[in-house]
């Protein structure tokens, strides 16, 4: 038995999910333009190499401190139905019930929030979640502290090798899938990474060690657009 680990944003879905939720919460009113665009500007320095993307999700969850937990895991919900779950890949559904068939175990590997992975876990019926969960107190309020390590980069592969490690299972008899470059530190210890529909800077590094790229296809009526927004936001949710 071995284990294949997908990745959900732009891999298993053909969106960014935390994009649309930063459209529809702003739509709502339970998030304010400056809100939307304090977030991107974290982006906007991620990707000038001001700071980490683990201090702009921790950041990120510290403004749940307070704020109750189930309105925000009924909203996921309710968004989940209306905008996620038309968004599978068709080629990601064939992946999994291959690995499913070969005996192999199916673990979401994401930075998105507990409260849409495990909506995407029941969907697909995996094995396992590794995602971002945020603390919560004994009133049912967010702490502002996450669970465990932040789950992207580095924190991605930490989780990783630890359920692998309890599955008794060696990385390298492992899969992972995902569009991102910023995977790569879990695609350098898995023995069969596979990048889907990859980001320019994935793509160039996967033709450079020699690793598949690969189509999934998007579902039928294609993508929604969404405006430039963070890629993980969970101070908002997903």
């Amino acid at each position: 038995m071995a284990v294949a680990f997908f990745d959900l944003d732009k891999t298993l879905i053909a969106a960014n999910s935390g994009a649309l939720w930063v459209r529809r919460e702003l739509e709502l009113g339970h998030i304010t333009r400056l809100q939307a665009l304090r977030a991107s500007l974290w982006i906007a320095r991620y990707h000038l190499g001001f700071v980490s993307m683990q201090d702009a999700v921790a950041r990120a969850i510290s403004q749940l401190a307070g704020s109750p937990a189930e309105p925000i895991r009924e909203r996921t919900a309710v968004f989940y139905e209306s905008y996620v779950r038309s968004l599978y890949r068709p080629g990601a559904r064939v992946a999994l019930e291959e690995h499913r068939a070969a005996g192999d175990q199916l673990v979401l590997l994401t930075s998105s929030s507990g409260y849409l992975s495990e909506l995407v876990a029941r969907e697909l019926r995996l094995d396992g979640v590794l995602c971002n969960r945020f603390e919560v107190d004994g009133e049912g309020r967010h702490t502002g502290r996450p669970l465990g390590v932040i789950c992207f980069g580095e924190g991605k592969r930490t989780v990783a090798e630890a359920y692998a490690r309890e599955a008794g299972v060696a990385l390298s008899s492992c899969a992972f899938y995902t569009d991102s470059y910023s995977d790569l530190p879990v695609m350098e210890v898995v023995g069969r990474p596979v990048a889907v529909h990859p980001d320019h800077r994935l793509k160039r590094e996967a033709k450079r060690r020699g690793w598949p790229v690969v189509s999934w296809g998007v579902p039928e009526g294609g993508t929604p657009a969404a405006p430039p927004a963070p890629p993980v936001v969970p101070s908002t949710g997903p």
